[in-house]
């Protein structure tokens, strides 16, 4: 934690010495695309991507999962995707998978999810399905491309689509070597290097 403490302590100076770009970015945001990826500490979408501050509108979630598009019971996922597309006006969404990824490895390993009963809640109503595989990349994979498909239901997302404004990627990320995977939506569930 001290490092964290330091660095925070330490950044107004940074910000100082980056004067007009953090006053450029006060004045509003205008990011490139939605990034959806998992909560896991290990992806870091700005370090993947080379983001500048204020060019990935953000969402994080466990096994970055896009929950079912629901106005009478809308949650914050919902909300940030809504909120990215008709306020922001973002033209990408990405969803990221990655390697490691301990939500949908629980899911193809079946594990007993009783000591987190909101983990286990929330990859069931988001993943009825497990996997129909054990290689947990393949499945990581078949998640993120699922993902879009949850997507495509939302007003705003079939909105822009059927007017060409919106275009939906699938990637995968692995932690260990750093390669970025995206699915060709043309294939079968095929992935292929950036």
């Amino acid at each position: 934690m001290k490092s964290l403490l330091d660095n925070a302590r330490t950044f107004p100076v940074k910000v100082a010495e980056r004067r007009q770009e953090f006053r450029d970015l006060a004045a509003g945001q205008a990011p490139q695309a939605l990034f959806i990826t998992c909560s896991d500490s290990r992806v870091i979408p700005s370090l993947i991507t080379g983001a500048r501050p204020g060019e990935l509108f953000e969402l994080r979630t466990a096994g970055n999962i896009v929950p079912r598009y629901d106005a009478d019971r809308p949650s914050g996922e919902t909300a940030t995707i809504e909120y990215a597309l008709r306020v922001l006006g973002v033209r990408d969404i990405i969803v990221c998978g990655h390697s490691h990824c301990g939500a949908v490895g629980a899911l193809v390993r079946g594990e007993d999810l009783s000591a987190v009963p909101a983990v286990r809640g929330w990859l069931e109503r988001a993943v009825p399905e497990p996997p129909d595989t054990d290689d947990l990349a393949e499945a990581v994979r078949r998640h993120a491309v699922a993902q879009l498909g949850t997507l495509g239901q939302y007003p705003a997302v079939r909105d822009l689509r059927a007017k060409g404004r919106l275009s939906l990627h699938a990637w995968y990320y692995e932690v260990d070597t750093g390669a970025v995977s995206a699915h060709l939506p043309e294939s079968d569930g095929e992935f292929a290097p950036l």
